[in-house]
């Protein structure tokens, strides 16, 4: 039996979207295990195990508000084809796998809708952009990392006040575990922020397909989003297991040299940011978040603690992940348009 053109398309494009799931978690398993990694409270292999275990947990835990805002609240979905998609996650996994090689820590999440919409712009023009949606997320690429640095600031310097007479042996035992919690409550924020992402995006997918109305993209998330959501917290659970050892280098020991204490403080910072954000259905960076958290815990010992020079390399890199993945999107956009006018 043959599969239909739209169909098959339709199957590309989800698979597409869960191979940029896997890749958001390969390139953003740093964000989730760093810090535990770098202060050896576990090895390697039993970090990405207990990062990829909360990532995928975080399915039932925090809702689906960041889903709907990348689904609809972004992008008129009147002008979304399955073409501008398939090169909006095109643009976003190049973008993605560049940086990766280079080392760099950027944001796959804003890689996602720099793509998304550098295609759909190309497709249809300025008037596509949701202003509002566009302003949140925005704003909050300055925002979270400035709350998980106070968060992370304010948390290191409370713990050394309020623990001032103990011994640093004793605090680096209880730390050592208690860092177990703060690395499993910041999987659960990054599953539940970065795997709505592309839960938003398959959704778009299947209402350009005519497999979903508009009422149901925006609505409540019944029965129908179950597969979607779970094959997406799978994917970048598993995207996590196998994640990228290079960016961990980078963020768990060349921005500051954390301890145990300062690990816990900089994950709790990231933790309560990512619940915050997804709650509110705002697609924040995790990336941009616990950077900021860990310059946060590192400024508190002295600010030359706090490596500004791969600071400085790594905000050149946000700065212009949005515009290079909307770029790349944009050029396969038109490639396609020049092969399929109808595309």
């Amino acid at each position: 039996m043959l599969v239909k053109p739209d169909l098959l398309l339709l199957i590309i494009t989800i698979l597409v979207a869960l191979t940029f799931d896997f890749l958001n978690g390969f390139h953003d398993a740093a964000n989730s295990i760093a810090t535990v990694v770098s202060t050896r409270v576990l090895s390697p292999k039993l970090a990405v195990l207990w990062a990829a275990f909360f990532n995928f947990v975080a399915a039932f835990l925090l809702g689906t508000a960041v889903a709907k805002m990348i689904g609809s609240g972004m992008i008129n979905i009147d002008y979304v084809t399955q073409y501008v998609v398939i090169t909006g996650l095109f643009g976003a996994i190049v973008w993605d796998l560049l940086t990766w090689w280079w080392g760099l820590p950027t944001s796959s999440s804003h890689a996602l809708i720099g793509g998304y919409a550098g295609a759909a712009v190309m497709r249809s023009g300025w008037h596509v952009i949701i202003a509002e949606g566009w302003y949140k997320t925005l704003i909050f690429i300055v925002v979270a990392p400035i709350m998980g640095l106070i968060l992370g600031f304010v948390f290191m310097v409370a713990i050394f006040w309020l623990l001032r007479n103990k011994a640093p042996q004793r605090i680096d035992v209880w730390f050592r575990k208690l860092q177990l919690l703060s690395a499993a409550a910041y999987s659960l924020g990054h599953g539940g922020n970065d795997a709505q992402k592309t839960m938003g995006i398959v959704a778009s997918a299947l209402y350009g397909a005519h497999f979903l109305t508009s009422a149901e993209l925006a609505g409540n998330w019944g029965k129908f989003h179950w597969p979607i959501i779970l094959a997406a917290h799978v994917s970048i659970a598993l995207g996590t297991y196998f994640g990228g050892w290079r960016i961990v280098h980078t963020m768990g020991s060349r921005i500051t040299k954390l301890k145990p204490v300062g690990g816990f403080c900089a994950e709790a910072a990231g933790a309560i940011t990512l619940f915050s954000t997804a709650l509110a259905g705002i697609p924040v960076s995790t990336t941009h978040t616990i950077t900021g958290a860990i310059v946060g815990v590192g400024a508190t010992h002295r600010l030359s603690a706090v490596r500004w020079g791969v600071a400085r390399r790594i905000v050149w890199a946000w700065i212009v992940t949005i515009p290079a993945a909307a770029l790349v999107a944009a050029v396969a956009f038109w490639l396609v348009r020049l092969i399929h006018p109808g595309a």
